[in-house]
């Protein structure tokens, strides 16, 4: 299976930690629209479903808190939003402004499997607090840890030029 190289291709520095917390900040304000514009329309497939009046009592009854198929449904949403971007351009929105991007050692795209693994280290790092995030500080290559884990790799970019 032939590779696909991303443009630019060149020796790049690591990525650091500043432009990591500043795109990450960036795609967390997109998210957030996105979760919101999800649960909306899942909020009115349910109610197409069950009903309005339906609907309305299991919300003030608090039967509605907790569903977990809303919440795997968000997740698979967040995920398919950072696997498109990962595996084609190798940058997310929040990554393209901060001039950074995620690729293999070769300057390849990274695979599905690898965008599924950065994803759910990345959620283990944000559980310890940001440990994972942070050990950027600690890593002689500026890896954290679900860099190290999906042996992907972030990379400052030149910018472009038009």
């Amino acid at each position: 299976m032939s590779k696909h190289l991303l443009s630019p291709q060149g020796e790049f520095p690591a990525a650091g930690l500043g432009r990591r917390l500043a795109a990450m900040f960036y795609d967390f304000l997109l998210c957030v629209a996105l979760l919101i514009v999800t649960g909306g329309i899942y909020k009115l497939i349910q109610m197409q479903i069950i009903g309005e009046a339906r609907m309305r009592a299991l919300t003030e009854s608090g039967a509605l808190d907790g569903d977990p198929l809303y919440s795997t449904v968000l997740l698979f949403v967040l995920f398919g939003f950072f696997a498109k971007f990962w595996t084609h351009s190798g940058q997310t929105l929040g990554m393209q402004v901060w001039g950074i991007r995620v690729q293999n050692a070769d300057g390849s795209r990274i695979s599905l499997w690898q965008a599924l693994l950065r994803f759910m280290v990345s959620i283990a790092s944000w559980l310890c607090a940001g440990l994972g995030f942070f050990w950027v500080l600690v890593d002689k290559q500026k890896r954290s840890w679900h860099d190290i884990y999906s042996n992907t790799q972030l990379v400052r970019i030149p910018k472009q030029k038009k």
